[in-house]
This record gives C-alpha cells, structure tokens and sequence, in this order.
C-alpha cells in the first residue's frame, strides 16, 4: 500500500519516540514476540529478549544448519546416516521423548531425517544428524554456537541438538523470531517441509504438532516445543495475502492453551496492523542547494524502497521529516549521502533512511568561485 508524505526540510530535528506499546492486547504466555516478516518490525514484544528453554523449538537452529550445508553442496537429501546406539538411546521412544522410532543401525536418508525432525520432531533425528555432520553431538552444539553468534543471535546457548532440558539450552524469542526469518528467507526451497501435516516413517504414521497448521488456514509452519520448564511453546508463521507474520511464545499451561494464545496473537496482528510503502527505490524527496557548483541545486532521493508496518488507525498520524545541512559544498558525487529522512511512527520507534546526490555537480573554477563571492557581497545569499 502506497503512503501520502509531507516532508519538511531542517538543518537538526529531534524527537524522541517510545518502544511499540502493545497494551491493545495481552497474551497468557510467559515471553512472546509478534513480527513483520517483511519490515522486521516488532509488533508485540512481552520479555522477548530473555533467555529462557526453548525446548524443541531450538530444533530450528539444527534444521538451520542442515538446510545451509544442503544449500552449499556438502550435503544432499539422498545421503544416508546411520543410527548410533547413543542417538537411539538418548533419543528413541525409551527415553521418553518425541521420536522418530530409529533403529540401531539404521541407514535412513538426510530428507527423511529432515521431515523427522520436523513433523515428527524426532530427537532421535536430531542426534543422528548431529553427530553424521560433526562427529559428536557436543561439536555439533558447538557448530550451533557458532552459527548463532554469526547471525547475530546473542541470547541463545546450546548444548544438544533437540532442546532436551538443560540449564544451558537457552534461547530468547526475539533469536527464535529472528532465526525463523532467515530459514523462510534463506532455503525458500525447503520452506514447504513446515507445513507438511504427516510422515510415516518405520510403518508409524505421526502428525505435525504445529496447531496453527489444523485450525489458520494460512498458517505454514514452523515448530511447537513442550517440556516441564518451558511448558507449552511455539513458533509460528502465516502468510495472509502479500503479509507474512512470525510469533514465538513460551510458557501455556496447556495445548489447547498454545493454540488459543497463538491463534489469537495472530489474528490480532493481521487484523490491527498494515505494511505501507512510504517511498519507493528512486524517488526524489527535494533540492538542496549547493555552494559553489556547477549547479546551484541537487536532488535528492531514497536508494531504496521504505516499506513500514502501520497500525491502521496511526497512518495518517505518521511524520516524514528530510534533515539534511544546507548548502552542501560541491563538489557533489552521485549517491553521495547528503542528510536523511526522519520516519516517526505513532508508538513505533523511530528510524531514517539517508538521502543521496541524483547527480554529479562539478566544483566551479577560481573565476567561477570569484564570481559567486562577488555576488554575495553584493546581494547577499
């Protein structure tokens, strides 16, 4: 959706805006966060930045590291792993668990591990992925901690593959929601395997535990996770149109609770908030005057489309404001930065976008120069 914009020019602006305040609507879960796929911004936050357990959900960070090493080629769905006594130990159906019911021994293909895992959320699948990649589990979790922190995931800690309890396994629903992004962005290819609602594996027919998949239509993944400390847990994600949104929560007291509490947290955010396009890649903003150029004014635009997520009934309550010095001194080199445009949203916190040169504007010569100082002693700017 496009935005009308009233723009102003300053040489300093400052404002101050709070953090989302998401007292419109409140959730029983103990920490959760609602968010734009698209504009990654935070529609609902409630602790959202605490490490707490994330039980299976950290699952996401194994298939993470699967799909990025089928991604690079040193993997392929069609190779096979076989089961160690360990992973059918720690992981099968005597360890109390979700499973896959794996046998020792047992060669079973990375794609039908990948749907164990997240169908079936096998830990069991887990634990044979993990040490098939990395020799070991506790070097996978290491692979893990590693990737987390590339990507920016500082409140997150592993130290197994299948979120087992352990005062270690942490994560925050902010690295959660953050995470489910960069899978739904990065292996678009994969994506599908979320939404699938069984798989049979072994003669033992299990569903999807995802409860958004059975009652939103345009619900698509992406993991549930359940232990006594976490209690019941989910990560979700609906595309609705053109808009894709991503929760996490943690902490019901039932499933029934986890889907009433998801579903509703959703529904809320589809239904309150919008993605509007404020500019568009390209499009000039003003002139700024320039001193002592070939020109006496430049234009400047956005590089880039600005897309932000609104609440409905704050668009026209929305602030655009160009902050740039004038006159900028020449010489001016096209896609030069020459200020920036303050977006104020109602409740949001605020961001800008820079401004850049539509143009080069060469310096003038000494005579040139000489000229325009004559000229302002003698009529002044």
């Amino acid at each position: 959706m496009s935005l009308k914009n009233k723009l102003c020019g300053a040489a300093a602006v400052c404002c101050l805006m709070s953090a989302f305040n998401a007292s419109a609507i409140e959730t029983k879960a103990r920490n959760a966060i609602l968010m734009d796929y698209d504009t990654g911004q935070y529609l609902y936050t409630k602790d959202h930045k605490k490490m707490v357990p994330p039980a299976s959900m950290s699952k996401l960070m194994t298939i993470y590291i699967i799909f990025d090493k089928l991604k690079d080629g040193s993997l392929s769905l069609d190779d096979t792993f076989t089961v160690s006594e360990n992973a059918w130990r720690k992981g099968g159906a005597a360890s109390g668990g979700s499973t896959m019911f794996l046998k020792i021994g047992q060669k079973v293909s990375v794609e039908d591990l990948i749907k164990g895992i997240l169908i079936q959320s096998g830990n069991d699948a887990c634990i044979v992925a993990a040490e098939n990649i990395a020799g070991s589990e506790e070097d996978f979790a290491h692979m893990m901690n590693i990737k987390a922190k590339r990507m920016g995931l500082n409140n997150s800690s592993f130290v197994n593959s299948t979120g087992l309890p352990d005062p270690d396994q942490r994560m925050s629903m902010e690295d959660l929601a953050l995470l489910s992004r960069a899978i739904i962005k990065e292996f678009p290819e994969f994506f599908h395997l979320f939404s699938e609602k069984y798989f049979t594996f072994n003669g033992i027919r299990q569903g999807n535990r995802n409860p958004l998949l059975y009652s939103m239509p345009y619900a698509d993944g992406m993991k549930t996770g359940h232990t006594e400390e976490a209690g019941f847990s989910l990560t979700a994600t609906a595309k609705k149109g053109d808009r894709r949104l991503i929760e996490v929560m943690v902490g019901m007291k039932s499933n029934k609770e986890r889907s009433e509490e998801a579903e509703r947290l959703m529904s809320w955010g589809f239904r309150e908030f919008d993605n509007y396009k404020i500019f568009e890649k390209g499009q000039k903003i003003t002139d700024i005057p320039v001193w002592f150029g070939t020109a006496k004014e430049v234009g400047v635009m956005v590089d880039e489309d600005v897309v932000r997520t609104i609440a409905k009934g704050k668009v026209l309550d929305t602030k655009l404001t160009a902050v740039y010095d004038k006159p900028v001194k020449s010489p001016v080199t096209k896609g030069q930065k020459l200020g920036s445009v303050r977006i104020e949203v109602p409740g949001m916190e605020t961001t800008e976008v820079p401004l850049v040169a539509m143009d080069n504007v060469e310096a003038l010569g000494f005579f040139g120069r000489m000229k325009e100082n004559l000229k302002y002693l003698l009529f002044g700017e």
